[in-house]
Order: C-alpha cells, then structure tokens, then sequence
C-alpha cells in the first residue's frame, strides 16, 4: 500500500486560524473523515443513510458531548459512510444544566439564542456553570476517542484507528453562513453520488 496514498488528503491547516483560542464563544462547521476515507458506517440509498452499528455508536456519542463538555452545544448533525458532518457551538455562559440548546443561531461575537431542548443528560455541575473552557480540538478529540472505544468494544478489536487524525473546521461568522451550512450538512445525502470520490468537495 502506497503509505503517502493519503497524507495531506484532509490536512487542512490554511482553514485554522494560526493565533485564534478555540475555546472561545462561537460556532464551528466541522467534518470529520474516516481513516483512509473507508466506508465505515453503513450505505447510502435512495438518498438516505441506512446506518449500521458502527453509525448508531458515532451518533450517540456525537449527542452525548455536551454531558462532558460543559461548554459545547450541538446544532445539524449528519453521519454519512465515510465521514460526519456538524455544528458545534461553544457557549461559556451556559446556565442551564441537563439540556442542550437546539437551532442555536450564533453571530460573531454574540451568545447563542437560548432555544432549549430536553436531553436527558446529566447536570453540568452542581452549580449549573460551565466550569471549564474547552476548546474545540479538546471536544473533538474526546468525540473521537470516545466512538473509537465503543466500535472497537463492539467489534471486539482493539486500539484500532477509525478515524483521520486531523478535522476540518470552518468558523461560522454570520446569520446567513449559519443557514448555507445548515442546509448543506441536510442535503448531504443527496450529494452522495457526484461527491463519494471527490474528497475535497466534503469541505464545502
């Protein structure tokens, strides 16, 4: 196997900015690729994602990061074979415990609009305050940790690599690039088939 097949496939750096804190209140667009771009989590047909196991463990761990990131709010989510797509908010003045806020709209800057969802997670913290600021490779870092563990649990493997070890993420600065990305991690499934082979278009 040619060893350089895919280095610098989803190495993104230029998308990063060099001196910026990721730890800050914002909203991330982030994606995901599977090792070796390998179809891992079921198949697309008619349009539609029809999961295998290996998809359902990515999801539940992908709705379970604001029970260990204080400070990380989850908005459009979509897993397809071979990478995921999501919007993750960081919130440090989250007072609320035990819940997550859903179609959060967040402009440079600003907080997220309090639009609150029941989870079923479990409080914060006792006091109900963020108590710590992470940052957005820590959240992914753990998310990836987290579905490795499981699906290799599941599979009975063990300290298999699932995932690329670098993301994509993409700042989202205002109202209107919010909605775009939205409605491009939606239509995902429909892209499937003009953009399975072409791995640059995954980064919109």
């Amino acid at each position: 196997m040619d060893k350089h097949k895919f280095h610098g496939k989803y190495r993104i750096e230029s998308t990063r900015l060099k001196d910026y804190d990721y730890s800050l209140n914002g909203a991330y667009f982030v994606t995901l690729c599977t090792k070796n771009s390998t179809h891992l989590f079921g198949s697309i047909v008619d349009q539609k994602l029809i999961p295998n196991r290996q998809a359902e463990v990515v999801t539940e761990c992908w709705l379970g990061l604001p029970a260990h990131y204080t400070n990380c709010v989850l908005d459009k989510f979509i897993i397809m074979p071979n990478h995921v797509h999501g919007i993750i908010i960081i919130d440090n003045e989250i007072a609320e415990t035990g819940l997550k806020l859903n179609n959060t709209i967040v402009e440079a800057g600003f907080k997220p609009d309090k639009v609150v969802v029941e989870t079923g997670l479990k409080p914060v913290s006792a006091a109900g305050k963020v108590t710590k600021s992470y940052s957005l490779s820590e959240i992914i870092r753990g998310f990836k940790t987290f579905s490795a563990r499981r699906i290799n649990e599941y599979q009975n493997t063990r300290g298999k690599a699932f995932w690329q070890s670098r993301f994509y993420d993409h700042i989202i600065r205002n109202r209107e690039e919010l909605k775009r990305i939205r409605q491009y991690i939606i239509e995902n499934p429909l892209r499937w088939e003009l953009e399975k082979n072409n791995h640059e278009n995954l980064f919109m």
